[in-house]
């Protein structure tokens, strides 16, 4: 007997995208995974200080929900450096889908020791839910599209800078995880001090070009293709289509991502599992090929048996990641690539 819940029902098309996934070595936690989106989103001009915080969580961090685009409000996760002195400040894109990282913060950040940390979270995702990307509700549906996204989170970020009128007082990372490095060209400008950007389990292409690799791999091109033909129909934003509306998906279609980071100013960090299920190997190897050409620095590093989640059996790579950020703010001037090579 089939339940019936209401939401929109995912394919495995949409299963490539916005699926997290528990690594190998039975970890409790996940990086919430998803390949794709982003383009330039409208600009605001809010100004509003956020408000003081809601509540406290494990770890230090606390939550606090911050102006966001059109009158809409984005949650937040904020916490101090976990030893003295703070040397650096890490901002956080999460991941697509409607679960928060508040459960999984505390060991997830665990490796940040002298940096502040701060995680944004989509309009109406609360940082402590834990819904499975197949059960969001129909608003969220209905909400999420790559353009809005980048436009709260742009917002949140004025309101962030806000708060620092003389600037902040160490460098700034802005890191990407998943479907959150699709944002990372649009927000950059809006981060003072940016030290650079990290890539998390991001290909750094333009999303129907990843789009297209991963379904190849999948033998779901059929499907694949019909989408596109959807998005590119007369059809309403807000048809659903393969668990998403044709607005997120008219938006995926169409956004730049690859020539905005290679053409961009910011040193730029990529790490990715060399065994990652919803990213093939060769999107990687094909924007690393393209990156190698920028006249920032392109740190990019491959994990040897790494999942989607940069985890393999008694391997934590994401922790990884946070060491190499510690090692940088150590000695700034050796640059982003120094002391980053893959065990």
């Amino acid at each position: 007997m089939h339940r019936t819940t209401g939401h929109p029902q995912a394919s495995p098309v949409l299963a490539f995208f916005a699926r997290g996934r528990r690594g190998r070595a039975g970890a409790a936690w996940a990086v919430l995974a998803a390949l794709l989106c982003a383009c330039t989103a409208p600009t605001t001009t809010m100004t509003a200080p956020p408000a003081p915080p809601l509540h406290a969580l494990p770890g230090g961090f606390t939550e606090h929900r911050w102006p966001a685009a059109h009158g809409q409000t984005v949650q937040v996760l904020e916490r101090a450096e976990r030893a003295a002195p703070l040397r650096y400040r890490v901002i956080v894109i999460p991941g697509s889908g409607c679960a928060g990282m508040g459960a999984v913060a505390e060991r997830y950040f665990a490796g940040l020791l002298h940096a502040q940390v701060l995680v944004l979270h989509k309009p109406g995702v609360a940082p402590w839910a834990r819904t499975a990307p197949g059960d969001c509700a129909p608003d969220f549906v209905q909400a999420d599209a790559l353009s809005t996204w980048a436009a709260h989170a742009r917002a949140a970020l004025r309101a962030d800078a806000a708060r620092h009128p003389g600037g902040p007082q160490v460098p700034q990372w802005l890191v990407g995880i998943s479907e959150g490095g699709e944002l990372l060209p649009t927000l950059a400008p809006e981060v003072p001090r940016l030290a650079g950007l990290v890539l998390l389990a991001s290909s750094g292409l333009d999303p129907l070009e990843a789009g297209t690799l991963q379904a190849r791999r999948q033998g779901a091109l059929a499907p694949w293709q019909a989408v596109g033909r959807a998005q590119a129909s007369a059809r309403a934003d807000t048809a659903v289509v393969q668990g998403r509306s044709l607005r997120y998906w008219r938006d995926l279609w169409h956004w730049p991502l690859a020539a905005p980071l290679i053409a961009g100013p910011w040193p730029l960090l990529q790490v990715w599992g060399a065994d990652d299920e919803l990213v093939p190997a060769v999107a990687y190897e094909r924007f690393a090929a393209q990156a190698a050409s920028r006249s920032a620095p392109y740190c990019p590093r491959s994990l040897p048996g790494a999942d989607h989640g940069l985890q393999r059996p008694g391997h934590d790579g994401v922790q990884q990641v946070w060491g190499w950020l510690e090692q940088w703010a150590r000695r700034p001037q050796a640059g982003p690539c120094a002391g980053g090579e893959s065990p």
